[in-house]
This record gives structure tokens, sequence and C-alpha cells, in this order.
């Protein structure tokens, strides 16, 4: 019996390592399929400081890329977000000033990641003389807003966002 486990084991080592030689003469072709009538277009790109964290919120998401411009001068306002969003600077310098008082300046060719919870409140300003031109992915509980309105954080005692 013990001869037959092995001859056992031999025969399908040769039928595994015969599966195998033979993928390697099918032509790489047969395995990939040319695409037809299909287009894109690269609309920005960044590269992020770092890794970037990505948390999708629990049960269904909401996905939303938008495009977003800020005029020289302008600002987002206070606000939070109750998931995450991706975003990347394809024009212009993003100034951000965040619940902790800290400011974030994000330049064109950069991406970032909004996390969630009121706990973030934060502002975008464009502090610059050209437009600042954002693509952003939201990740968010199915049905949320967009954004939702928060108060100023008091930085040195202001709390206008223009500090």
């Amino acid at each position: 019996m013990r001869l037959g486990r092995h001859q056992g084991r031999l025969g399908k080592a040769l039928v595994i390592g015969g599966c195998v030689a033979a993928l390697c003469f099918v032509p790489s072709a047969a395995v990939a399929t040319p695409g037809s009538g299909v287009s894109g277009t690269v609309v920005a790109e960044g590269t992020s400081p770092g890794k970037l964290k990505v948390k999708t919120p629990k049960g269904r998401t909401d996905v939303t890329f938008r495009k977003i411009t800020v005029q020289p001068g302008g600002s987002t306002g206070w606000h939070t977000h109750r998931g995450q969003l991706i975003a990347v600077v394809q024009q212009g310098t993003l100034t951000r000033t965040l619940d902790d008082c800290s400011v974030e300046v994000t330049p064109a060719g950069t991406s970032f990641i909004e996390p969630s919870g009121t706990k973030h409140r934060h502002i975008g300003r464009n502090l610059g003389t050209e437009p600042v031109v954002l693509w952003v992915t939201y990740l968010l509980p199915e049905g949320s807003e967009l954004s939702d309105d928060a108060d100023a954080v008091d930085c040195d005692g202001k709390t206008d966002g223009k500090h």
C-alpha cells in the first residue's frame, strides 16, 4: 500500500507539472482581450505627502466626484464631512485651517484626505491670485450631505476664519 501512495502523489505531481508546462506554450494574447470604444481623460493628478489611509463608512456608501473652484480671496467656510474625502489640487494653492488651528498648504499637483466627523472642522481658503481647482471624491454614508456647516474655530481669539 505504501508504494501506491507514492505512485499516486507522483502521478498528481506529473499532471500538475504538465499543466504548468502547457501554459508556457499558450500565447499571452489569449489571456487578455483588446479594448474598443473606450476613452479616458485624466482630469487631475496629485501625489500624497505620505500613505493615504482611506476609510469607508459602515454600511452603504455614496461615492461622489466633484470639481470645486475657489476664486482668489474665497473660502469654503467652516464645515465638516460625515465621511472621508480624497482631494487633488489641480490648480492654485489651497490653504486649510484645521480644528486644532494648524494650517496646511496644499499646492497644485498634490493630494490629501479630509477626515470625517465633527471633530475635524476645517476651512479651505484661496490666498493666491489664481483660482484653486480641486477634484474631490466623497465617500459618505448613504444619503448624507456633501458637507455640514460648522462654527468657526477660535484661533488666537479670532473666529472669522481669516487668521
